[in-house]
Formats: C-alpha cells, sequence, structure tokens
C-alpha cells in the first residue's frame, strides 16, 4: 500500500481528528496545522507523529510552507463554530476563519515546489440555503442567507488552486451524526430529560452523514480523480420531526414535546432558524455517481453507533 502524507487543518475537531486517526490506522503519515500545534502530536499513536505539527496565523497570514512541501494531499476543516448567538462580530469571526484560511492556503500551494496532488476544501450544505422540498444535488444553484454567503465564499477563496495544477474537491457536509458530534449530544441530553420533540413544525429536511462515512468519504475522494463539488450526505435524509422520534427510540425515551418556532427564533436567533428550522433535502448525487458506497444509509444505524 502506498504510504500517503496528508496534511489536515482543523484537525482538532470532530471530522478532522476523526479523519487522522483513521489515516494513521492505515500507516499513512498526518501532519496536523493548528493555531496551537505543539499538543497535536497527542493524537497520534506514535511520538514521531508530534513533531509533525505546522503552526499558523490566519490573522497574520502565515504559515510554515516547508512542512507542507511534498504532501500528497491537504484536507482543510478549520473554521469557528458556528453554534452560539450569530452577532456582527461572531459573524465576522465565522466568515474570516473560513475565507482567509483559505486563501492562504491558496496562496501557500501556488509556491510549493512539490505540490500536493488534491485539495479538500470543507464547505457544508448551508450552501444551499431554506429549500422546502426541493432536493437538492451539486448541480443545484446556491441559497440565500448568512450561511450560503459563508460557504460560497469559502468555496470561491479555492478557485485558484486548480490553475497551480492542484485537483480541487469542495465537500459540502451536512449534519455529523457520530460519537462526540456536539449536536448529537445537545439533542440526546435533552431527549434523555423527556423533553424530545418536533423543533417548529417538524417538517423541515434534515440532511445528516454518519462521522464513519464522512471519513471514509473523504478518504475515497483523496484517492480518485474527481474534482469538483460533492455533497457530503446520507442518501435518505429525514424530515426533522423523523429524526427526532429515531434518536428517543434509540435512548428510549418519548418524542412529544414539541417546540415552537418562535420560541427558538426568541431563544437562539438568526442562528436557531438556520441551523434548526430551516429545509435543506440534500441528495450525495456525485458522490455515489464516483462510486462511494455508504456504510450508514440509513438514520437508525448511525444514531446506535453514535449514542
Amino acid at each position: 500500500m502506498y504510504r500517503l502524507r496528508v496534511a489536515i487543518t482543523g484537525i482538532r475537531g470532530l471530522i478532522g481528528g476523526a479523519l487522522a486517526t483513521s489515516l494513521r490506522a492505515d500507516g499513512h503519515e498526518v501532519v496536523g496545522i493548528s493555531r496551537r500545534p505543539d499538543p497535536v502530536g497527542a493524537l497520534a499513536a506514535d511520538e514521531a507523529a508530534a513533531e509533525r505539527a505546522v503552526a499558523w496565523d490566519v490573522a497574520a497570514g502565515t504559515i510554515d510552507a516547508s512542512a507542507l512541501e511534498g504532501s500528497d494531499a491537504i484536507v482543510h476543516l478549520a473554521g469557528e463554530s458556528i453554534g452560539g448567538r450569530w452577532t456582527p462580530a461572531r459573524k465576522a469571526a465565522i466568515m474570516s476563519s473560513r475565507v482567509d484560511s483559505t486563501r492562504l492556503l491558496a496562496g501557500v500551494i501556488r509556491e510549493l515546489d512539490a505540490k500536493p496532488s488534491v485539495f479538500v476544501c470543507g464547505s457544508a450544505i448551508g450552501f444551499y440555503g431554506n429549500r422546502g422540498e426541493e432536493e437538492l444535488t451539486e448541480r443545484s444553484l446556491p441559497g440565500d442567507g448568512f450561511l450560503a454567503d459563508v460557504c460560497m465564499r469559502w468555496e470561491r477563496a479555492a478557485v485558484p488552486i486548480p490553475d497551480a495544477g492542484v485537483r480541487l474537491v469542495r465537500i459540502r457536509t451536512g449534519l455529523v451524526v457520530g460519537p462526540g458530534a456536539e449536536a448529537i449530544k445537545r439533542m440526546a441530553k435533552i431527549t434523555r430529560l423527556g423533553a424530545g420533540g418536533p423543533l417548529g413544525s417538524g417538517r423541515q429536511w434534515w440532511s445528516w452523514i454518519s462521522l464513519e462515512d464522512e471519513v471514509r468519504a473523504v478518504r475515497h475522494l483523496i484517492d480518485s480523480d474527481a474534482s469538483g463539488a460533492f455533497n457530503l450526505t446520507a442518501p435518505n435524509p429525514v424530515r426533522q420531526r423523523d429524526f427526532q422520534r429515531a434518536l428517543s427510540a434509540a435512548l428510549g425515551r418519548p418524542s412529544f414535546m414539541p417546540a415552537p418556532r418562535f420560541a427558538i427564533r426568541a431563544a437562539l436567533g438568526e442562528m436557531g432558524q438556520a441551523l434548526l428550522l430551516d429545509s435543506t433535502r440534500v441528495m450525495p448525487d456525485a458522490l455515489t455517481d464516483d462510486g462511494f458506497e455508504f456504510s450508514h444509509p440509513d438514520l437508525p444505524g448511525a444514531l446506535a453507533d453514535a449514542i
């Protein structure tokens, strides 16, 4: 088996950490790119990996580019959390952490002597906005709203990368269901208290993917020769009320306490609307057309693994 050298931003996050663990388990080399690089090696199974950590400062526009020389792939997953109230300052941090970091990496890649063969740029299904019952694929147009704007500008910042001769893959990830996923932990806590139920009407579509399939899909796209946008969502999105029913069933708890739309908006503002009430029915057409097969195509199995 060919040994890959993969650089990962956002290695402290749920997906980045799981991807690093998976790659290392198969004998590949991982380079962690972090604002605080020293402890990154603690994620590794060997001491040598602790030395393969790269410091970067997006605000200052600095990164140790020499450590990226010879990487086979760079996977860019870094970004400020979108949780919490979206104040103007919070929105600016969410936007800049994604757009400015991508521009920084694009500039560095152009200057590398030994360039990676592929750059995997994180994005999200927020790209499509609130679309009701519409079935969305990679061919669908972008939507409206703050998250759509973030994703469009995030992806646009990576546009120069193919000009450097590097294959560009843009991954639009849905709600990740897996051990350690913050959203699932919060929902499970509420459900265990007997307060689980539909959010708003509960009819809005939630597009999700298991953490295992997220990691497998990223690795599939690293190994593939495909480029462009890929929806990283399971082939069976569900309505929010059905998501909650499946979670309640997995936990053996009731699911009958609705949270009115006005209460969610009052408590969480624009963020609550976008993440909980908007409807985004996304299909992974490009991924399945490229030969990917899901380990968790249906929600109950993914939830069983997650909790």
